[in-house]
């Protein structure tokens, strides 16, 4: 098999904490509203910077001390069938990388709790390293050229209905998991959708 790149979203793809998030965002809609009845569900796959364009610039400091604050505290658990998967794929030659919105501070506090991430992974895109967040596919072009595979030979594995955009707008085949949208939700955007990576065999990715 010739050489290709797995890129893989971070919270609701390798890591079970969107649910955490929803509950943060969902607060902050409530302390500072923005009149969006599903906020904490559109932002998702966002990064901060551009998430916070939707406060005034008097609040955006109080709601980046409160991000910081939860995630500090917030458990990161791996999402089931995660280590497996990632050990077919190097073993079939995969260039990996993790393309998030999260910032370096979140990043941060992750490798505390799963400090193999750091080691598994090739590439790592952060938040603070694109100027133009998801949907934008900058992020995902960005990793297939640091670990030199073009896009077309990438998967990408996504949760967020941003982020499936992200993925499909790079070029490459986008493996929805329907983690936090239902399936439902995902599949338009993908090309294989998943409910959980445990028994993931690399031919169903169309491998």
């Amino acid at each position: 098999m010739k050489r290709f790149g797995a890129l893989f979203d971070l919270d609701g793809v390798l890591v079970d904490s969107e649910s955490l998030y929803t509950v943060f965002w969902d607060d902050m809609e409530r302390r500072f509203p923005t009149g969006d009845p599903d906020y904490a569900y559109n932002i998702k796959g966002m990064t901060l910077s551009r998430i916070l364009l939707n406060y005034p610039e008097e609040q955006r400091a109080e709601v980046v001390k409160a991000i910081h604050d939860y995630e500090q505290t917030m458990v990161y658990p791996v999402m089931p069938g995660v280590y497996e998967l990632l050990g077919k794929l190097r073993a079939a030659g995969a260039a990996m990388a993790i393309v998030t919105s999260s910032d370096k501070v979140k990043m941060g506090y992750l490798y505390r709790q799963q400090p193999r991430f750091a080691e598994l992974f090739d590439v790592i895109i952060d938040g603070s390293m694109v100027t133009r967040s998801k949907p934008d596919p900058q992020g995902y072009l960005m990793a297939a050229e640091k670990l030199g595979v073009d896009p077309k030979d990438c998967l990408v594995f996504e949760d967020s209905m941003q982020g499936l955009q992200a993925g499909r707008a790079s070029g490459a085949r986008v493996i929805g998991m329907a983690t936090t949208f239902p399936a439902e939700r995902v599949a338009p955007l993908a090309d294989v959708v998943l409910t959980t990576f445990e028994g993931v065999e690399l031919s169903d990715l169309g491998l």
